[in-house]
């Protein structure tokens, strides 16, 4: 999987959690969280871009995916909460979801090509 296509997709996705935050309203502490762990997995994939080892950027995609885990937590509260649709909550959670995958695959084969080199 092309790393620019991960890149892109999780910068897509932080735009797209600022915008479902600008539309809740009243829960201020939930929103914050969305939006912070939701902006941070983009933020940690172009940081393990520029890793100083395959150590540095295996642990930066698995804050990415810890982040990940998050932003879908938040989305079901807010969705069992009724603050978003279930329609809403559906996209949301499918993007998040893609993503996830991406990152788990790519920590897998980062640690597979690892253990190849040692």
């Amino acid at each position: 999987m092309a790393e620019n296509k991960l890149a892109d997709m999780s910068t897509e996705f932080a735009i797209q959690i600022l915008k479902l935050t600008e539309n809740i309203k009243g829960h201020y502490s939930l929103s914050n969280q969305l939006e912070r762990s939701g902006t941070s997995i983009g933020a940690n994939i172009r940081e393990a871009k520029y890793a100083h080892s395959r150590p540095d950027f295996i642990a930066k995609l698995q804050i990415a995916l810890k982040e990940c885990y998050e932003t879908e937590y938040w989305i079901e509260i807010a969705q069992k909460a009724s603050v978003i649709s279930d329609d809403v909550a559906k996209t949301v959670l499918h993007d998040c979801g893609s993503i996830r995958r991406i990152l788990i695959s790519s920590i897998n084969t980062a640690k597979e090509n690892d253990d190849v080199k040692r």
